[in-house]
C-alpha cells in the first residue's frame, strides 16, 4: 500500500510540475503579447497624430497662389486611404493586415514627402509662420513614428523569440491563433537604393 502511495505521490508531483511549467509559459506569452499590443497602440497613436496634422497642412498649402492641386489631392487621397483601414487591433497577428496598414502609411509618407518637395518652390509659403509650425510638428511626428516603429519591432522580436523557442513553441501551438508570430515593420521597397537627384 505504501508503495502505491509513493508512486501516486510521484505522479502528482510530476503533474504539478508540468502544469506549473505550462502555466508559466502561457503567462510569459501573455505578458509578451500584451507588450506587443501596447506598443502597437503607440504606433497607431503617432500615426493618428500625423493624420490629424495633415488637414491643417493641406489647408495652409492650398492658400498659396498657383500651388499644384494634384499634390495636395494626392495627400488627401492617401490620408483617406489610411482612414478607411479598419484592422481592429489584429494587425500584429495578421501579416496580410499588417502589410496593408504599413503600405497605406508608406503611401501617405510618400505623398507628404512630395508635398514638402513642391513647397520648396514657394518661398512665400515657406516663410509663413503657420506652415513652418506645421512642418516642425510633422517632422517631430515623423521622428516619433520612427521611434515607435523601432520599439514595436523590439517588442515583436522579444515575443517571436520566446514563442519560437523550445518547448514554448509546442505550448503556443495548443492555443491556435492566440499566439501567432508578430509581424515586423520593414523599410519601403527600394529604400536600399540611393535617391536620384535631378537638376
Amino acid at each position: 500500500m505504501s508503495r502505491w502511495l509513493f508512486v501516486l505521490g510521484g505522479l502528482v508531483v510530476i503533474v504539478v510540475i508540468v502544469v506549473a511549467s505550462v502555466g508559466g509559459t502561457y503567462n510569459r506569452l501573455v505578458a509578451l503579447d500584451q507588450a506587443v499590443q501596447s506598443q502597437w497602440a503607440q504606433v497607431e497613436s503617432v500615426y493618428q497624430r500625423r493624420a490629424d496634422l495633415i488637414p491643417n497642412l493641406v489647408e495652409t498649402v492650398k492658400g498659396a497662389a498657383n500651388f499644384e492641386k494634384s499634390t495636395y489631392v494626392a495627400v488627401a487621397e492617401a490620408r483617406a486611404k489610411v482612414g478607411q483601414l479598419n484592422l481592429g487591433g489584429g494587425a500584429p497577428n495578421d501579416q496580410a493586415a499588417f502589410n496593408k496598414f504599413a503600405g497605406a502609411q508608406d503611401g501617405l509618407s510618400s505623398a507628404l514627402s512630395r508635398l514638402l518637395v513642391v513647397v520648396e518652390r514657394y518661398p512665400d509659403l515657406k516663410a509663413s509662420q503657420n506652415f513652418a509650425d506645421l512642418q516642425a510638428q510633422l517632422e517631430g511626428t515623423e521622428n516619433r513614428i520612427a521611434v515607435e516603429r523601432m520599439r514595436y519591432n523590439q517588442a515583436a522580436q522579444a515575443f517571436n523569440t520566446t514563442r519560437n523557442s523550445f518547448p514554448t513553441v509546442l505550448i503556443a501551438g495548443f492555443f491556435g491563433n492566440r499566439f501567432n508570430e508578430k509581424a515586423y515593420f520593414k523599410s519601403q521597397p527600394g529604400a536600399q537604393n540611393a535617391p536620384q537627384v535631378k537638376m
